[in-house]
């Protein structure tokens, strides 16, 4: 194998593919990034057995082939090169010559035959979407998604897919998270989860234009392609959490409070909470306004801010990071509570429609029953 390129380019590339590549395993080869040149195009694939990326850019071929070579040694390599221009140069040791302006090195490579084959999707389901829509879809909803659960389904995002809807659903025991948007689709009902860890790389792609995203959904396999770039990912199996039957109907009290007001509160108030030093946020709804206060062994704090508050007064504690993460995605100006009880669950909506929906449950205050 033989080829050159612009080097911007082969770099820009290599940063993204190897974010797939596996840093962990017994199989050497899937640390790597494998390189296919053939016809004026280099394609690099990252592929960690769960999720891969591919990408191809142009190059100039004068010998075709395949090699894999560490994902890490190989990127940094690239990115620090001197010249615009790269040649790369395999021999049948599977030894990479790299060479750039003046410099040059060698890299053992791997033999491209054990590199696994990806899955394919055939007989999917494909649906397009705005690039900034599912952008958005996913940032208020990723960060409720399970970091370590017992049923792994609950470390994904749940997509459910009508005509004419999406919804996104996220959960980890203690919140919820719900985005929903209006499309133009008018295929089969889809539902089915994607890992969390795959959509942090899908909207790192995505952009804030007009421009598509298409997913193709296979019963096992889900593909994003994302203007050069394609990612493949497995879904997750599994019982998703009856979520519609944790979200009240009805609220004794509904408060409308300004979004940054109410957050910029929370994140003075919580100053004194660290990691170490763990304290719910006492908030106390009434007469207009909004007391937050929280007390740690090493001091206490108070704010109020003002909201119209329709219903019963009440007192309730949450996780500060918990209510944090919620408002932080929020972009509306104002937000709606629906409260019932110390103990029942806080739900956070916009004031008009339903484009999210935040459910976290309540910490019980100790000086509760």
């Amino acid at each position: 194998m033989k080829f050159s390129c612009n080097t911007s380019e082969l770099s820009d590339a290599c940063q993204i593919v190897q974010r797939a590549a596996s840093t962990k395993t017994a199989l050497p080869a899937v640390e790597g990034i494998l390189l296919s040149a053939e016809n004026g195009k280099l394609t690099l694939t990252g592929y960690d057995l769960e999720m891969g990326i591919i990408t191809t850019i142009p190059c100039v071929c004068l010998a075709e082939g395949r090699l894999v070579l560490n994902a890490h040694m190989f990127s940094e390599t690239i990115r620090k090169l001197p010249g615009d221009i790269v040649t790369i140069e395999s021999d049948v040791r599977q030894i990479a010559t790299i060479e750039s302006d003046n410099f040059k090195t060698s890299i053992i490579g791997m033999n491209a035959d054990d590199y696994p084959e990806l899955p394919s999707i055939s007989g999917g389901y494909d649906v397009e979407l705005d690039q900034r829509v599912l952008k958005d879809m996913v940032r208020k909803t990723i960060f409720s998604a399970a970091v370590k659960d017992s049923k792994i389904v609950h470390t994904g995002v749940k997509f459910e897919i009508e005509e004419g809807h999406i919804r996104l659903v996220a959960v980890d025991g203690v919140r919820l998270a719900i985005r929903n948007e209006n499309i133009d689709y008018s295929g089969e009902e889809l539902t089915f989860v994607v890992p969390a860890k795959t959509l942090n790389e899908v909207i790192k792609l995505l952009g804030d234009e007009d421009e598509k995203v298409s997913l193709s959904v296979g019963n096992r396999h889900i593909t994003f392609s994302i203007g050069k770039y394609y990612i493949i990912s497995r879904l997750l199996d599994g019982e998703f959490l009856n979520y519609k039957a944790a979200i009240p109907t009805a609220a004794k009290t509904v408060v409308k409070v300004n979004t940054g007001s109410f957050l910029d509160s929370i994140d003075r108030t919580s100053l004194i909470i660290t990691d170490r030093i763990k304290s719910p946020i006492k908030c106390v709804f009434s007469n207009d306004s909004i007391v937050m206060s929280s007390t740690a062994s090493i001091g206490a704090s108070n704010d109020k801010i003002p909201a119209e508050i329709t219903g019963d007064d009440i007192t309730i504690g949450f996780n500060n990071k918990y209510m944090i993460d919620a408002l932080r995605v929020c972009d509306t100006d104002e937000v709606k509570i629906m409260l019932n009880s110390p103990v029942a669950p806080i739900l956070v909506v916009p004031t008009e429609g339903e484009d999210f929906i935040f459910l976290i449950l309540p910490v019980r205050l100790k000086n509760e029953n």
